[in-house]
């Protein structure tokens, strides 16, 4: 198991930026084939939550045991409080960054996957909804979505012209979302980013959900759920006892990767 801290340019975010990759290639689940290096069975992309940075899986979930113990590669970029969208104004575009610029560039750096059935993203929080909303934007990609405790805020901040979202002032949502009446059925709303995908006769990823019954995030969660539903989406959804924190994602980033992997 090789742990790594990667510094490199980014051109989707117009600057250097750092992500974390735990990488058991050097503890392969049997041998390679002649010839070539072993390699993971699967990578993921893993998001984290707002305040956040890159080293807070590392820190607070086990992410390196599990990885190591399934043999999957896990790379963990910093989201900046971004909710991982793009912004063209600053040049930062973390949309595409995560959900194209770092898959290629990580599988030209290390011998992973390079099929979409074996390319999965994820995250916690502002990273459930980045890994849901860029899981479906770049559904070529991605096969599977891992979001826990999403933070799907598209609901609660479509057309609002003040106040406070979960602390945080309108200003900060028109900041990251642009035009709040325009929220809904952009490409920002992942229901909007479902149907256009549909409409379009694409493959969607398969989404885990997962969130704690005492979450504040519970109701935006359950909505996106009944959505997923009412349009035949695959999904596997959980509720269970728990709170907006590391013990819960902890337990459940197991969970879903025990899921992915089709167990």
């Amino acid at each position: 198991m090789a742990v790594a801290q990667i510094n490199f340019y980014s051109r989707a975010l117009n600057r250097n930026t750092t992500f974390q990759a735990v990488l058991p290639i050097d503890n392969p689940k049997g041998p390679a084939p002649a010839g070539e290096p072993a390699r993971p069975m699967a990578a993921l992309y893993l998001l984290n939550g707002f305040t956040g940075d890159d080293l807070d899986w590392l820190h607070f979930s086990g992410i390196r045991l599990v990885a190591e113990m399934n043999n999957i590669a896990v790379f963990m970029p910093s989201g900046s409080n971004s909710f991982y969208l793009d912004d063209e104004e600053k040049g930062e575009r973390f949309g595409e960054f995560v959900g194209r610029e770092l898959v290629e560039y990580t599988r030209h750096m290390f011998p992973l996957p390079a099929d979409r059935e074996r390319t999965w993203i994820g995250g916690l929080s502002m990273g459930g909804y980045g890994a849901i909303r860029n899981g479906l934007k770049y559904a070529d990609t991605f096969s599977r979505i891992i979001a826990l405790s999403s933070a799907l805020i598209t609901y609660r901040i479509h057309g609002l012209k003040e106040g406070t979202v979960d602390g945080h002032d309108v200003s900060y949502f028109r900041r990251v979302f642009g035009d709040l009446d325009k929220v809904l059925g952009s490409d920002r709303d992942p229901e909007a980013l479902v149907l256009e995908r549909k409409a379009k006769g694409g493959v969607l990823p398969n989404i885990y959900m997962a969130c704690g019954t005492e979450d504040f995030l519970l109701d935006v969660n359950r909505r996106f759920r009944d959505f997923l539903v009412k349009e035949g989406v695959p999904h596997t959804y959980v509720e269970a006892p728990g709170d907006h924190n590391w013990e819960f994602w902890s337990a459940f980033i197991r969970s879903g990767l025990q899921w992915a992997m089709g167990g």
